[in-house]
């Protein structure tokens, strides 16, 4: 079959692994699920070791499902989450659990140095101008992200942070595990807010940003350019994959990265939105630009001279697998279609319905829900509002409401938040956005890309395998990286499966609902904060 490259994508449920030939085509995946310990404490870690025996059990399905042959491994690019601290110890391994980018223990000790009495989104704007002038962003007051981590390691996790020699992003730990080098790049250190993203800068460690921020510089990794080789294969890693040694390791870029390349979407300004566990839209663009308000900030990119837009809403196509797994009962008659039915179409015990059933329930129902409206913020929300406390709700429920609406009414709350979003989107861009690429497992519905075209009035352009567009992207950013293709080039190797444009009559229907919805937040919040006003995360 020739030449392929292993891509792996370390998401928060696991490790997913493809084999992508080199111009793009996935021709296999494999997962392996791992498990989150959720706490009411802000609580929220992996177990490092787990990734290690759930890679193993990807790449090989990777294997098994392609067919390729392992002597034709060209390189092995990494992708995943982002914000995110491993704590390694002095023997290579980890020496305590990974604190995932939702874990907001440390909010108290962030009070400190990111807070004060006149704050903007929970940040003193004294003290986080330094930050934003200098790396375009600041460190989150929930404490959600390597500057709260590392408060946790000094003073509350001391027994782990006594024995760490480094702290690692998850895919700086993959890639040093694959390779037995330890680096770190200004793309995947992006959430630290520790390196000089001013234009021209060399983009290395501010000594003044990494006392403020409390960190020991002794535990950060070295930096090397984004895209660099980080190393070869090593032989013991690769025996145990199943794959061939010395071949080279890219050096990992967040899955935000990942998108770009994956939708195509590399010119400047040219827009995509991702659907997965949470939402984003981005763009790469020629200008370094924070607006703070809304927690939209440009972060390093895949090159020094067009950086990457960055946001985040929290809960994506998590509402959907919510519904699915709270609300839609097990062996209820919709489980069909790739939901794990049995020879004879029966659904085994406890099944629950393909996401293409529940999806199926909503088609008919008009647009708008009949007036029933969702809010998604299930675990809070980042952007266009940093808030921690918010939760998600039905209103305008009825006798008449059933479960078709409530799935339609769930499909349409994510993207008029998207579309919340988007209004403040196209104004830190300073143009209109016309059309959009859409990737991630939220964009394999048809109905939901034309409830997302129609909310947001954009043509909506579906790539090519949606769901697994980051693997492809960073399968092809590692051959940009080895100098075998421009960015451009690999660009045009993404196809475009699919395009939905605004229906009119849905344009004014959902134009009604979203004013509606945009005063919904002012109207909640204060009940929210006083019903939650013990919970941390």
């Amino acid at each position: 079959m020739g030449e392929w490259i292993l891509a792996i994508d370390l998401g928060n449920g696991g490790p997913k692994v493809a084999a992508v030939s080199l111009d793009g085509e996935v021709l296999g995946t494999g997962f392996t699920p791992v498990s989150v310990d959720i706490g009411l404490d802000g609580t929220a870690t992996q177990d490092a070791a787990e990734w290690g025996d759930a890679l193993v059990g990807a790449v090989k399905g990777a294997l098994t499902a392609s067919g390729v042959d392992p002597a034709g491994l060209h390189a092995v690019g990494i992708t995943g989450q982002w914000g995110s601290t491993v704590p390694v110890g002095a023997d290579g391994k980890p020496v305590g659990p990974v604190l995932l980018w939702a874990d907001t223990r440390a909010r108290h000790h962030m009070k400190r140095i990111i807070g004060g009495p006149l704050s903007v989104q929970g940040s003193a704007m004294h003290k986080a101008l330094p930050w934003v002038r200098i790396t375009g962003g600041a460190p989150s007051p929930s404490g959600a992200d390597p500057t709260g981590h590392a408060q946790l390691l000094q003073h509350e996790l001391s027994d782990v942070g006594g024995r760490t020699v480094v702290t690692l992003e998850p895919v700086d730990y993959l890639a040093f595990r694959l390779t037995g080098r330890s680096v770190a790049t200004p793309a995947s250190m992006i959430l630290s807010w520790l390196t000089d993203n001013r234009p021209g800068a060399d983009r290395g460690y501010d000594p003044d940003l990494i006392r403020k921020s409390g960190r020991n510089k002794e535990l950060l990794p070295e930096l090397v350019p984004t895209g660099s080789v980080q190393g070869a294969l090593q032989p013991d890693i690769a025996a145990e994959l199943g794959l061939t040694p010395g071949v080279p390791v890219i050096t990992g870029i967040p899955d935000l990265h990942a998108a770009i390349v994956g939708s195509g979407a590399v010119e400047p300004y040219a827009t995509h939105l991702a659907i997965s566990t949470t939402a984003w839209l981005s763009a790469r663009v020629p200008f370094k630009k924070t607006d703070i308000f809304h927690s939209i900030a440009t972060l390093p990119g895949l090159d020094p001279d067009f950086p990457v837009v960055g946001n985040n809403i929290e809960t994506g196509g998590a509402a959907l697998a919510w519904l699915r797994e709270q609300i839609i009962a097990p062996n209820d008659g919709l489980a069909g279609g790739g939901s794990g039915i049995g020879a004879d179409g029966a659904a085994p015990p406890g099944a629950l319905p393909s996401f293409t059933d529940i999806i199926a329930l909503a088609q008919d129902v008009p647009a708008g829900s009949e007036g029933v409206l969702f809010a998604p913020w299930l675990a809070g929300e980042r952007s266009p509002v940093e808030d921690r406390h918010i939760r998600g709700s039905w209103l305008n429920l009825s006798l008449r409401t059933n479960r078709a609406i409530l799935v339609r009414s769930v499909l349409e709350g994510v993207a008029l938040n998207i579309r919340w979003l988007f209004e403040y989107y196209q104004k830190f861009l300073g143009q209109p956005v016309r059309q959009l690429r859409i990737l991630g497992g939220g964009a394999q519905s048809d109905l939901w890309c034309a409830i997302i075209a129609s909310v947001l009035n954009v043509r909506v352009e579906r790539v090519a395998d949606p769901l697994h567009a980051q693997l492809r992207g960073v399968a092809l950013w590692s051959r940009v990286c080895l100098g075998e293709l421009t960015l451009h080039q690999a660009a045009d190797l993404v196809p475009v499966e699919k395009v939905f444009d605004p229906d009119p009559r849905d344009v004014r229907a959902y134009a009604q609902q979203y004013r509606e919805y945009t005063s919904l937040y002012r109207t909640v919040k204060g009940f929210y904060h006083r019903l939650n006003a013990d919970i941390r995360g």
